[in-house]
């Protein structure tokens, strides 16, 4: 243990439970329903409503060897590729091979995927796919109907949940095992201020982080407060400098922040082709699958044509689709581009790209459980290694189903007893974190855009360490100070408190990451060097509160707990 926590008034109430799952996206919900299905009381924290998390926003689908000619084995190759190197095949393994079947469980809980005329689902390719094996809903609302569907399903079941509710910190007994979350309800749910679910289990399923940065298509609930809580309780991360930056983001221009619009990469599967300002695609010759190369090779081609054009952005034409087939397979992204002036059946559509995945987390093996004792990570949280360096499209939803189904029959077989939370001052008596007044955020969100972004450099990277360690500094200085003048503990503060540490443990690991590989790209590391970058760097947070960073030996991960 660390001995860190927040700045943040005591519980001022509690309730028990066996199991608290903080997030409600495919990864939380399946968990809880898993976990109440096994007899086990089970607790659902969510920060905001059920259905606001990232899997709503989900446009393109979810992958799984369901079609006719289609393996487990070549959707374990297509990831291994995506991966660049950095791939668990144990883990590939266990997603391809029980991910088809974990799909049509999704389908008896009551999720409707689009089928074909004979009734079969409906499949569509992505990048760095081979097969069609994306199943989809509503077009390119695949994420809502699963959502949805899941909801439905919880609100059914009548399990407890906790919306609006903001989790803190991990509580843990006198020998350092899990015993609970400490958590804030914003107002409008059960339950006022800050409180506690005491369980011995924790299920962290709190989605990306990708509000670190300035332009992202995540929701501005995805503030990365997972993975900072399990920092802070001690549990090490890994493979966070792979940041997915999605390719085709529909541009607002150079000055827009926050949330942005997605453009599918399921609009590419069905034939739109990325082009330059005069029409010539770009994509030809640079890779064998063209539009429908892995993410980072697109990403960086969309870069490398902006820099040599003097551009913003490139185009995504699909105009050839007609407008009967934009109104029915893509009517979300349809409506979006509409509503920001730009129409897809006539013109084409800008784009950029924008920080859009984590390909790593919160270390786990293959039952979902961290290196501290009774706490469980899964989903984009979560760095099981099936990603490795880079994500594959549509890999993201089925790996929430697959290891949160794993996740629940591991703690219904342990079964382990409730704890005490041991009080807060017998934890090593540290001072709880400083807070960060709300408005650095935006000072963040530009430095981790300007250093850390789709492109590189130790300069850039030093640049950024330089500048988020002055705010943490400066936030420590005034703690110390005879007058404090320390941010008022609330969602806010708690917020940009937790994106500055997932800032600087990203940072420190991309500056440690001397190569290109995946979705990290040095500019002045161009190469990729498997033979001494082919390895997984480890994070943890010092009781100083410094990122420690640790080189595997190999490209294997070492086992979460020695006894494994």
């Amino acid at each position: 243990m660390t001995g860190i926590r927040l700045t943040a008034p005591a519980p001022g109430w509690a309730i028990d439970a066996d199991v608290v799952v903080v997030g409600s996206g495919v990864a939380g919900l399946t968990t809880a329903l898993r976990c109440a299905a096994a007899g086990l009381d089970t607790v659902v924290v969510t920060k905001a409503r059920l259905d606001d998390g990232s899997t709503r926003w989900a446009q393109g689908g979810i992958a799984a060897a369901l079609g006719e000619g289609d393996t487990p084995e070549q959707h374990l190759d297509d990831t291994l590729v995506a991966g660049a190197g950095l791939c668990d095949e144990e883990a590939v393994r266990v997603l391809v091979t029980e991910g088809p079947d974990a799909v049509r469980r999704l389908i008896t809980t009551g999720a409707t995927f689009d089928t074909t005329d004979s009734g079969d689902i409906a499949l569509t390719r992505e990048g760095g796919h081979h097969r069609r094996r994306i199943a989809h809903a509503g077009g390119d609302a695949t994420g809502a109907e699963i959502s949805r569907a899941l909801v439905e399903a919880v609100r059914s079941a009548a399990l407890h949940t906790i919306e609006n509710a903001l989790v803190l910190d991990l509580l843990t007994d006198a020998e350092g095992r899990t015993a609970g979350v400490s958590l804030h309800v914003m107002g409008e749910g059960q339950h006022d201020g800050v409180g506690a679910v005491r369980a011995p289990s924790v299920v962290l399923a709190t989605g990306g982080m990708g509000q670190v940065f300035s332009a992202t298509t995540n929701p501005s609930v995805s503030t990365g407060d997972g993975v900072a809580l399990a920092l802070r309780a001690g549990a090490e991360v890994s493979d966070l400098e792979f940041v997915q930056f999605h390719p085709t983001v529909l541009f607002l221009g150079a000055d827009s922040e926050g949330q942005q619009p997605l453009v599918s990469e399921a609009v590419r599967g069905e034939g739109a082709h990325l082009v330059d300002a005069a029409g010539t695609r770009f994509m030809l010759g640079q890779h064998e699958l063209a539009e429908l190369a892995p993410r980072d090779i697109v990403a960086k081609a969309i870069t490398r044509q902006m820099h040599e054009h003097g551009t913003e952005h490139m185009y995504l034409d699909a105009r050839h689709f007609g407008a009967r087939m934009w109104e029915q397979r893509f009517p979300t992204i349809l409506a979006a581009c509409r509503a920001h002036g730009i129409d897809p059946v006539t013109e084409p559509i800008p784009v950029a790209p924008a920080a859009h995945y984590a390909s790593g987390g919160i270390r786990t093996d293959l039952r979902g459980r961290t290196t501290v004792p009774g706490l469980y990570a899964c989903g984009e949280v979560a760095c099981t290694g099936v990603h490795g360096a880079n994500r594959l499209a549509s890999n993201s939803l089925l790996e929430g189903l697959v290891f949160a189904e794993r996740i629940a029959a591991d703690i219904a077989e342990a079964r382990p007893p409730r704890r005490e939370p041991a009080e807060a001052a017998s934890e090593g008596g540290d001072a709880p974190v400083p807070l960060l007044a709300p408005e650095t955020r935006t000072a963040i969100q530009r430095t981790m855009t300007r250093g850390a972004g789709v492109l590189r450099s130790a300069a850039s990277l030093a640049t950024a360490a330089e500048e988020l360690e002055a705010l943490h500094r400066s936030a420590a200085a005034d703690a110390d100070a005879a007058d404090p003048k320390d941010a008022v503990p609330g969602v806010d503060a708690w917020e940009v408190t937790n994106l500055l540490l997932v800032s600087r443990v990203l940072v420190a690991a991309a500056r440690e990451r001397e190569e290109t590989r995946g979705c990290h790209w040095r500019e002045d590391r161009p190469d990729r060097d498997d033979e001494h970058w082919r390895r997984h760097l480890v994070v943890r947070i010092a009781p100083d509160r410094t990122p420690v960073v640790d080189r595997t030996e190999t490209a294997a991960f070492p086992p979460v707990r020695p006894a494994d």
